[in-house]
């Protein structure tokens, strides 16, 4: 029998996953393990959503601003993280709650035992995709992994770049490190997956958006204007914002911009999660409900 049971909390962003993980991990008298592969980054808390001081006091969290923007980071580390971590934890139930769906899966299934690039293969790979561009990368990975070539988002070169390393520095394929077989945890899992009716969530997102910029997040941007180029900072928000410093855009058109961006990256979570026929939804303002599903999932595994 498995003693520990893990609740898993998500949802698109922007739905209110943190004031309802803020109630359910106050219920249960236990910290939330942070799944937000861009809240980890301590310079950029306003244009990630990050959990306040204020709410950091209320409940204790994990991953949270422990990381700067240079640091290497992977979800391949963050379950070995996880996993410790709720090893060593002496409740019998932990909270992990977030919106990063690799984070998620990494804990829940496991993700490929693939090697931790060493830098100078990867500063290598940077330099090459500078000096070549994207469309040769794509053409050498094509050359090396064909059969990942053929799915792998050829757009995109974060992910071009990182089955590129592999081959690189294994002399093997970026394919034969994906097994994507399901390994065995031990703890139970609950998923609770949170969601909103559509035009009540695209409103939320918008009105979120305009709340970054009012606590700062242009100044936020300036700050971390010159480290751009980094990984950490290819993400929704900062390149829009970086394109309105560099006078490309006026502000309202990068709101705009921003706003239509994680609104389509919301949509893109919801598809990743209705994969997985775990998930139990509910809405974020019915704590109680999810509360008392909870409960009767933890009684009856505890029999």
């Amino acid at each position: 029998m498995k003693n520990k049971t893990l609740i898993i909390i998500t949802g698109p962003t922007g739905v209110g996953k943190t004031e309802a993980t803020l109630l359910i991990a106050e219920h249960f008298n236990v910290p939330v393990i942070n799944a937000d592969s861009r809240q980890i980054f301590s310079e950029i808390p306003i244009g990630t959503a990050a959990p306040t001081a204020q709410q950091q006091r209320r409940v204790p969290h994990y991953f949270v601003g422990n990381h700067h923007l240079e640091d290497y980071y992977s979800a391949s580390l963050y379950e070995q993280d996880v996993l410790n971590l709720i090893n060593s934890q002496d409740t019998s139930i932990s909270l992990l709650s977030g919106g990063s769906m690799m984070y998620i899966d990494a804990v829940c299934k496991g993700i490929d035992d693939i090697p931790t690039i060493r830098p100078e293969i990867r500063e290598e790979m940077m330099r090459r995709l500078e000096l070549e561009g994207l469309e040769e990368m794509c053409n050498l990975l094509r050359k090396l992994d064909p059969e990942h070539w053929e799915i792998v988002d050829r757009k995109n070169p974060r992910r071009v770049l990182h089955a590129l390393e592999i081959c690189i520095q294994t002399g093997k394929t970026y394919t034969s490190f994906r097994s994507n077989t399901t390994k065995e945890r031990p703890f139970n899992i609950i998923k609770i997956g949170l969601n909103r009716d559509r035009n009540e969530l695209y409103d939320r997102i918008n009105q979120r958006v305009l709340n970054m910029i009012e606590e700062g997040m242009i100044e936020e941007a300036l700050r971390v204007y010159p480290k751009r180029t980094l990984n950490s900072l290819n993400t929704v928000g900062y390149k829009e914002m970086f394109e309105y410093l560099d006078g490309l855009t006026t502000l309202d058109e990068a709101i705009f911009k921003i706003q239509s961006n994680t609104r389509k990256y919301a949509r893109k979570q919801l598809t990743w999660y209705k994969k997985d026929d775990d998930f139990q939804w509910f809405n974020p303002d019915n704590v109680e409900e999810i509360l008392k599903y909870i409960s009767t999932i933890v009684s009856y595994t505890s029999k």
